[in-house]
């Protein structure tokens, strides 16, 4: 029996860890999965995404910088992916009709709440960034009924727009938004939704957001503490994590999408962490 296909598309996807969690996905649960990983050029994602379905790929993973494309090339859009506005995966139905979903809030809230502890429900949270990024994560981290919920962005604009668009679907909880050097008070909570760790830069938020209590999620990993990461420990916080629980918890939801099984996912984060 030959193995089913997938695949991780994004430019560039040499660095991408995809292919090897899902080889420990398929191992563990004995399902007939192969994952490679393909590099689209910028100027043909719907072309690389056709042909790849077209000689009977059975599902896409989408990263950097097609995620936004995803959502706008697909029939149709899970409610979750609907509301983020972009989509991580890929796959096609009975109808045969391609269908986008988004299982990067999923992933974060699991990381978050099954695997380290955190209390995400009535907590202040404070989420920064306003990409592609943070708008897949605010739907499921709302669903968990924090107390509120601020996003802060170097473009103020833009968080306030994700600000009014996912606080009409939470109306009963507080969601606003401001500048990173607006940020007032400490938060339960931090999520890092921007990309400044993988250039060694901070976003600039005052300090005063970080207690001993806080609890800091950098959604970037690293086999060493990311940049975020050593900032709060060095402003006191005592529990922080990078994202690689998120990837293979995403990563996980997305097999079980596509295959009907649910991975068990420590084992997995532990191999990647000792790789």
């Amino acid at each position: 029996m030959s193995n089913d296909l997938y695949a991780v598309v994004g430019h560039p996807i040499s660095h991408s860890k995809s292919p090897r969690i899902h080889s420990l996905f398929a191992r563990q649960t004995g399902e007939p999965v192969e994952y490679t990983a393909i590099q689209a050029p910028l100027d043909d994602f719907t072309g690389t995404v056709h042909e790849f379905f077209n000689r009977g790929g059975k599902g896409l993973n989408v990263t950097v910088p097609f995620k936004e494309q995803a959502w706008t090339l697909a029939d149709r859009r899970t409610p979750r992916a609907e509301l983020a506005g972009a989509a991580n995966t890929l796959f096609r139905d009975q109808e045969d009709r391609l269908v986008a979903d988004n299982t990067d809030g999923i992933g974060l809230v699991r990381d978050l709440r099954d695997n380290q502890g955190v209390a995400i429900a009535g907590a202040r949270v404070l989420v920064l960034g306003a990409g592609g990024a943070v708008r897949g994560v605010l739907g499921p981290l709302l669903e968990e009924q924090p107390a509120s919920l601020v996003i802060a962005n170097r473009t103020p604009a833009r968080a306030e727009a994700l600000a009014r668009l996912f606080g009409r679907h939470h109306s009963n909880i507080p969601v606003t938004a401001c500048g990173f050097e607006q940020v007032t008070g400490s938060f339960d909570l931090v999520i890092n939704g921007t990309s400044a760790s993988l250039q060694g830069d901070l976003p600039p938020v005052p300090a005063a957001v970080v207690t001993a209590d806080t609890v800091i999620y950098d959604m970037m990993y690293s086999l060493q503490t990311t940049t975020f990461n050593q900032w709060a420990l060095d402003q006191g916080a005592v529990r922080v994590f990078d994202g690689l629980g998120m990837l293979v918890e995403q990563a996980a939801e997305a097999f079980r999408v596509w295959r009907g099984v649910q991975p068990d996912t420590p084992a997995v984060v532990d191999e990647l962490r000792t790789d």
